[in-house]
């Protein structure tokens, strides 16, 4: 499988040969933890379709995978993603199935759902948090709010 990285907020995932690679148009482009959930949702949904195609006697050869996602604004984190098959050999009738099994991708199914995720320290206890900051509430409310610091201390700071 190879992974190109097109941007800041998109990836190309398609098939070849041998191990696993990364590739960037430029050496100052990274591999961001962003392209890598990309890259989870895109192998994800390769694989349910390599999986149903190896069932109909498909190729998976020429499929292309185009994963992209959009920031919320003002804050670092994704708000949306869009997976774009790109497949020229798979016959028109079979796009519509081809299309629902993607959406049967677990990567795919965890992230349209709320995900439970905890931090916990492996060296003893770690300092009481006074509260976890919700930045979406923040950002809506456009209120100051108490901060959680490494050193157990509140912060307060404005948006």
């Amino acid at each position: 499988m190879k992974i190109t990285l097109t941007g800041e907020e998109s990836l190309r995932l398609e098939p070849t040969t041998g191990p696993l690679t990364i590739e960037a148009p430029s050496r100052d482009q990274g591999y961001t933890p962003f392209h890598m959930l990309g890259s989870a949702l895109g192998a994800c949904t390769f694989s349910v379709l390599q999986s149903w195609a190896s069932n109909k006697d498909l190729s998976v050869d020429d499929l292309k995978l185009d994963i992209g996602w959009k920031f919320m604004e003002g804050q670092h984190r994704v708000q949306s993603m869009r997976v774009k098959l790109d497949w020229p050999s798979l016959p028109a009738e079979l796009w519509p199935r081809a299309i629902r099994v993607a959406h049967l991708c677990g990567i795919h199914q965890t992230l349209t759902r709320q995900v439970e995720i905890t931090v916990d320290s492996v060296h003893g206890e770690a300092p009481p948090i006074e509260r976890v900051v919700d930045l979406a509430a923040r950002g809506a409310a456009r209120l100051p709010a108490a901060e959680p610091r490494t050193d157990g201390q509140s912060r307060t700071s404005a948006p």
